[in-house]
């Protein structure tokens, strides 16, 4: 397996290195063993927390603020994500068996939610420093809110498109020759025609993801939450502390899942194009490694930071469950036809959205 991340190949020569004995960056048969249960943890708890995110949501239309836009948004983020996240392992560990329209799909997907996902925290963050810290104000009504958010959401997607466009313009399927020279391997990766393109590249893309994919949304996320840590702290409330904890978890979640591949990716990103030894050079990818790992897991968390901390969020769940519970158990005990089953499902929706609440993610 070799140890690079989904955005661009890292090319390593050491001229110090013996002609006869050349760099080799083949991952251990253990580390692999792991990284797959990790990944496919990823997988699965990231596709089941973010699909019922995006249920909940569209069961409940009516119910609807800025942040439940941008939740909607984030889940559809990590969602595309997760599902692209089992083809990408795949062609790290194995050759690609796929064309080349699917090779830059893939590779596009993880630079689409890194830079939508982290850009609509950022979003969600100033929408609730709006909503606490300037909560006496007043910012139009509801349909209008919900018409920015979506704007703001458009335009997200839009740039993340566009910071992608590299990784998708360069991102090439292209055989490799093995170590000896007997085999072929066909790989997915950028790949650059003319250095200078390639120094270029290899410089810009870490550099765009760190400073646009953690730096701007970490600034945001701190400035806003502070904001609200000092609101939340003078206002006299029996569930103020409960606040705290979620703001300071938010935060802290946030940090430990992409600071430490993003301190990796600054450390490989500097030490380009200069000659590094061999063991030095595998211990920096086993680190970019391990720590790209820790940063997927976000995708997993967020459904649970989010979504599932909001006590409306949670009553809505419930109740979708309810609801899908009582027409199962009515249509195994009376045996109706099909239409007298929609008709029952459905009463059971408009029951749920006569609710007093507004908001799931509150």
């Amino acid at each position: 397996m070799t140890t690079s991340t989904p955005d661009y190949d890292y090319n390593f020569t050491d001229p110090t290195d013996s002609p006869d004995e050349p760099c080799s960056f083949q991952a251990e048969p253990v580390e692999v063993i792991i990284q797959t249960y990790i990944h496919s943890f990823i997988c699965a708890f990231g596709l089941i927390g973010n699909v019922l995110v995006i249920v909940t949501y569209l069961f409940y239309k009516r119910t609807k603020t800025m942040t439940d836009v941008y939740l909607f948004n984030v889940a559809v983020a990590d969602l595309i994500f997760v599902v692209a996240l089992p083809f990408i392992i795949y062609n790290e560990q194995n050759s690609w068996l796929m064309g080349p329209v699917s090779c830059k799909l893939l590779m596009s997907a993880y630079s689409i939610n890194l830079y939508s996902g982290m850009l609509l925290l950022a979003c969600i963050s100033s929408d609730r420093y709006v909503a606490i810290v300037q909560a006496r104000r007043t910012f139009g009504t509801r349909s209008r809110n919900l018409f920015y958010s979506r704007l703001i959401c458009s335009a997200v997607w839009v740039f993340a498109v566009a910071l992608t466009l590299p990784t998708f313009i360069y991102t090439e399927r292209f055989e490799v020759w093995n170590l000896g020279g007997d085999s072929v391997t066909i790989m997915c990766q950028l790949s650059f025609n003319k250095s200078e393109t390639a120094k270029l590249m290899k410089i810009l893309v870490p550099s765009l993801q760190m400073a646009i994919g953690f730096l701007l949304p970490l600034l945001v996320m701190i400035i806003c939450y502070s904001c609200i840590l000092c609101t939340l702290l003078r206002a006299q409330s029996s569930q103020k502390h409960k606040a705290v904890r979620v703001v300071f978890a938010v935060v802290l979640v946030f940090i430990i899942c992409h600071l430490p591949y993003n301190v990796a990716l600054l450390s490989h990103t500097v030490a380009l194009f200069t000659v590094r030894s061999c063991d030095m050079e595998k211990l920096k990818l086993h680190v970019l490694t391990i720590s790209r790992s820790v940063a997927y897991l976000h995708c997993c968390l967020n459904p649970i930071l989010y979504a599932f901390v909001g006590v409306k969020f949670r009553s809505h769940f419930r109740q979708i469950m309810l609801d899908l519970w009582c027409v199962s158990k009515k249509y195994i005990s009376s045996a109706r036809s099909s239409r007298a089953t929609s008709e029952i499902f459905v009463s059971g929706i408009k029951t749920s959205d006569a609710s007093n609440m507004s908001s799931f993610s509150a």
